[in-house]
């Protein structure tokens, strides 16, 4: 074990102040690959002060668009120049298969600054002519220190999804990543530092949450948190949060339902309700881990389904070719191994998959008989592990698809315009995809309802969270100087 994985504060990559690590560890090996910076409070302390400082008498909130734009496009090209090396930080940390990471998420990654970096120059004000002989208009002025707090499924991926609109509106940043994937953030903040991005500006804290990321939460110098993960967890940020009167923008979980229609295109819906559920070995927030198919195509649809699970290639997650690897950690793999062991007790049957036949590999699983109630139907497994009921109406289609806690996402497929419109409409959701899956327009809006998050971002409504924006009133004086 030679890795070290340090903190990146105003500039400098530092232990901790009291010189602690924890291990981090390759989940396919199952053995400690490297060894990170174990945050506590001091260091999340010295994290905001950086980024405190940085915002208040630094340079990046001063600079036009355009020239922080420069310096994002720069660090989205250099992203791309070190795509092998983030890429295997993210397999080798959490279990990725490489390929996905290699042709998504790095990728993704260096379009998330790309985008904001444009949006942010290319972003409109209002200007609202008055009656009163007064001109009004806004102005979207950077809110300060921005805490982001990031999940170990996509660490690469969710960590710039939110600094890129941070940094971009001229905010500062202190970043935590998730223990489980602490090494992609440090080599972030290593090349924002080559690509001209000054000191303080992108903080990495690492460490864990109930110490570094609660006292980064908490923290008075904090102005903005955006966070995505467990429902649990995102409670007690908006609780921490709530002492100082912190704006949050909290993304959490799911159970995303998938409604297979009989006029669907079987091909079209077999193939996107696989990766809906069996990517990144259904460690996805977004994940379609309810499948409700109408009765005339149940049949067919379940066969079609079951095969195409099972020609998954499930391994090592640093082989080109697998499909499915491992589950990121021991702990997540032992949740996910209750609810695949508690599955027939609640009346539910496995057709295929199951445990899979070394170290933390659970493979592609497929519930049917399952009632409606049974926590596999309702709670949020993040694995991959997908439970199948029938339906026969439009109407019990849609009741049972929002009768969850959770509201970030649901899929439709169907060849009716007419119903894909309606069902749309109906359903209790903060995406809909209709047709496909994982498909994105980073203008539009993202995030849940109920117990899948509070708030949206994307587009203007990042703007919107990571902004304070200002109207300015001006009084238009008359040809005597009166106004």
């Amino acid at each position: 074990m030679t890795e070290f994985i340090p903190h990146v504060i105003n500039g400098e990559e530092t232990e901790s102040a009291g010189g602690a690590r924890f291990a981090t560890v390759d989940p396919w090996l199952r053995q400690p690959w490297a060894e990170a910076a174990l945050g506590e409070a001091a260091d999340a302390g010295r994290a905001a002060a950086a980024a405190r400082l940085a915002f208040d008498e630094g340079p990046w909130p001063r600079m036009g668009h355009a020239e922080r734009g420069a310096l994002l496009q720069a660090l989205a090209d250099l992203i791309v120049a070190n795509a092998g090396e983030l890429a295997m930080a993210d397999t080798t940390d959490m279990g990725k298969p490489i390929t996905d990471a290699l042709e998504n998420d790095v990728p993704r990654a260096a379009l998330n600054f790309r985008f904001f970096a444009d949006h942010a120059r290319l972003a409109t004000a209002d200007a609202l002519p008055m009656d009163s002989g007064h001109h009004a208009y806004t102005r979207f002025e950077p809110a300060g220190v921005v805490a982001a707090i990031a999940p170990w499924n996509f660490p690469l991926m969710l960590e710039t999804w939110k600094v890129a609109p941070a940094l971009a509106w001229g905010n500062t940043v202190v970043l935590k990543p998730a223990e489980q994937s602490p090494a992609s953030a440090t080599m972030l903040a290593r090349l924002a530092l080559r690509a001209g991005i000054p000191p303080g500006v992108l903080n990495v804290v690492q460490g864990y949450g109930p110490t570094a990321g609660a006292a980064l939460t908490s923290d008075p110098r904090v102005d903005r948190i955006t966070f995505t993960g467990e429902s649990a967890t995102g409670r007690a940020i908006a609780a921490s949060a709530a002492a100082n009167l912190t704006p949050v923008s909290l993304e959490l979980g799911g159970k995303g339902a998938s409604l297979v229609f009989a006029d669907a295109d079987l091909r079209t819906a077999v193939d996107w309700s696989i990766r809906a559920i069996f990517s990144n070995a259904g460690q996805v927030c977004l994940a379609g881990s309810r499948l409700y198919v109408q009765r005339p195509v149940y049949n067919e649809f379940l066969e079609r389904f079951r095969a195409a699970a099972e020609d998954l290639r499930i391994g090592d997650p640093k082989v080109p070719d697998t499909q499915v690897g491992p589950l990121a950690s021991e702990e997540h793999y032992r949740k996910v191994r209750a609810h695949v062991e508690s599955v027939e007790a609640q009346g539910g049957k496995i057709i295929t998959g199951g445990l899979g036949d070394r170290g933390w590999v659970v493979r592609p699983t497929v519930v049917t008989d399952a009632p409606p109630d049974a926590p596999v139907s309702t709670e949020e497994i993040f694995g991959p592990v997908v439970v199948v009921h029938p339906f026969d109406t439009e109407e019990q289609a849609v009741t049972a698809a929002n009768s969850t806690r959770y509201g970030l996402n649901a899929m439709v497929f169907t060849e009716n315009l007419s119903r894909a419109h309606r069902v749309s409409a109906a359903l209790r959701a903060g995406t809909v995809w209709v047709n496909c899956f994982f498909i994105r327009d980073l203008r539009a809006p993202f995030g849940g309802v109920g117990d899948s998050g509070i708030g949206r971002e994307g587009g203007n409504f990042s703007r919107e969270f990571f902004t304070e924006p200002k109207a300015v009133v001006m009084a238009i004086r008359n040809r005597e100087g009166r106004g």
